[in-house]
């Protein structure tokens, strides 16, 4: 009799346990996604999001902008996942050129409810940015340089504004020019080590006139890697000259999110 109470008392405990488990759960995949973390590409910062950032802000999204380092796909992940733990919930974790491989590698993080793809690299398990960007040919407006002599990338100034934001005035590309990022070439030849795509539902926008990144190499990324795919005709800076449009996505990924899809 004692032995058939502690079996009946141990079932009711687990279910009891079981069912603050899944109550759990379910509380969590409810949860409104209100927190937008944006990580910037190469031979650009933060600061250019602000637009978005502002509409963003405007409907209740809290926005935290992350200022990698452009030193290794290592050193920008780490500097991503300081920022997702800050969260105080899920967030949507957006990214741009470079920061798509950024992101896609950090994205594996479970406060990530959702990806971002703006004109950005999407990579699978083994491939690098490099392979990607050079398996269709570049625009005669690219102007991307070799590594210097210190490993450092930077983008020609004579070409940013053709190449990476015709849209925008001249004294603006003049101005993001002469205080572009520079990124360290071995940021390109880094492999994704686990793909979050994979599991994690993504978003990817086209900027269908980017001279930077050939748009159809964008399509195929985002075609492989099963995400909802937005065209927008805007260059390689889509996100300084269509924030609506760009925040519109944004919105779209937080608020599936909210809904468990």
């Amino acid at each position: 009799m004692i032995l058939k109470n502690k079996l009946k008392s141990g079932i009711i405990t687990g279910l009891i346990a079981l069912t603050a488990t899944f109550g759990f759960a379910s509380k969590v995949s409810a949860q409104t996604v209100k927190n937008i973390v944006v990580v910037h590409g190469a031979f650009a910062d933060g600061s250019g999001f602000h637009k978005v950032y502002d509409i963003l802000s405007k409907k209740g999204y809290h926005v935290s902008i992350v200022q990698n380092p452009l030193t290794s796909l290592k050193d920008d992940v780490d500097a991503t996942n300081r920022i997702l733990e800050k969260q105080d919930g899920p967030a949507i974790l957006v990214g741009h050129s470079w920061g798509g491989a950024v992101i896609t590698e950090a994205g594996v993080n479970p406060k990530v409810a959702g990806l971002v793809y703006i004109a950005a690299f999407a990579p699978d398990n083994g491939q690098t940015a490099g392979q990607l960007i050079s398996s269709l040919p570049a625009a005669p407006e690219n102007g991307i340089l070799p590594p210097d002599a210190k490993g450092l990338v930077y983008y020609d100034r004579a070409k940013f504004h053709a190449g990476f934001a015709a849209d925008l005035s001249k004294a603006d590309a003049d101005f993001m020019a002469a205080s572009q990022g520079p990124i360290f070439a071995q940021c390109f030849g880094a492999p994704i080590t686990e793909a979050a795509w994979k599991t994690k539902p993504g978003y990817g926008i086209v900027a269908t006139e980017d001279k930077a990144i050939n748009p159809e190499i964008e399509r195929n990324m985002y075609k492989h890697a099963g995400a909802k795919i937005t065209e927008i005709k805007a260059s390689h800076a889509v996100f300084i000259s269509q924030p609506d449009a760009v925040a519109k996505v944004i919105i779209e990924a937080a608020e599936n999110a909210s809904k468990g899809r």
